[in-house]
């Protein structure tokens, strides 16, 4: 496989790139008033339950990660991405799908399992961003969920309920992901812009044939069907896990 080559930044990736850090100034301002008035962000170094959820992307978002990553790293990438393929090829529902992505799919192999930190923390994408979580790690895992009583489901809820930033029935909070939106509409314009077409999916798919100078050539000349056909070929196009629009 040629490796794309563009430079670091681009008219698609540099909005991006400002949109991240605006979000990360007003991530910290807001979690720093949310403290002050008596809240808890549980998220910090060595916090990974999160780590093994599907994440939809833009492809310009997987652009910034696939120029930070070669090697292994990027071997990985794409050994999770069809790992990912064939349990959506396979699972009979969204809800099975995201089950078993999680049991067996399993963890990104960007994290570091024995520190539980991202190798590659400056160029992770939107949904990695804006996650964070008012309960502790053990409600953020795989399965915690499932064990519970009923007893305990309604517990679970009314602490929710009580507990200010969440949006009142799960334990993520709330406001964070709000305002990481500006993000998501600065990939959509700046793909329209420059491409004619925008391309969403899988963040380890899209990674991967974001290093693909075939498909990139593609997408950069506005050919949706010629890039899924490139995506195609290689085993790498699923309707639920690549978009181009």
């Amino acid at each position: 496989m040629t490796r794309a080559s563009s430079p670091p930044t681009d008219p698609v990736t540099a909005p991006v790139q400002r949109a991240y850090d605006r979000y990360g100034r007003q991530a910290d301002k807001w979690q720093a008033g949310y403290t002050a008035r008596g809240g808890k962000v549980f998220c910090g170094a060595g916090c990974f339950q999160c780590c093994n959820m599907p994440i939809r992307v833009s492809l310009a978002e997987a652009l910034i990660t696939a120029r930070a990553i070669e090697g292994a790293q990027a071997e990985a990438v794409e050994a999770h991405a069809r790992a990912a393929l064939q349990n959506a090829r396979t699972a009979k529902d969204d809800a099975q799908y995201v089950q078993r992505h999680r049991q067996e799919v399993g963890f990104c192999p960007l994290l570091d399992r024995e520190t539980g930190a991202c190798t590659q923390y400056e160029a992770r994408p939107t949904r990695c961003r804006d996650t964070f979580s008012a309960f502790p790690a053990h409600y953020c895992a795989e399965g915690t969920w499932e064990a519970m009583s009923n007893r305990e489901k309604r517990e679970y809820h009314r602490e929710v309920a009580r507990t200010p930033g969440t949006d009142g029935e799960w334990h993520f909070i709330a406001p964070l992901e709000h305002l990481s939106e500006p993000v998501w509409v600065a990939a959509s314009k700046a793909m329209q812009a420059q491409w004619g077409l925008e391309v969403w999916g899988d963040f380890w798919l899209l990674t991967t044939l974001a290093a693909d100078a075939g498909f990139m050539a593609r997408v950069e000349r506005g050919d949706a069907r010629g890039a899924w056909q490139v995506a195609s070929g290689r085993g790498l196009a699923h309707r639920e896990l690549l978009q181009i629009e």
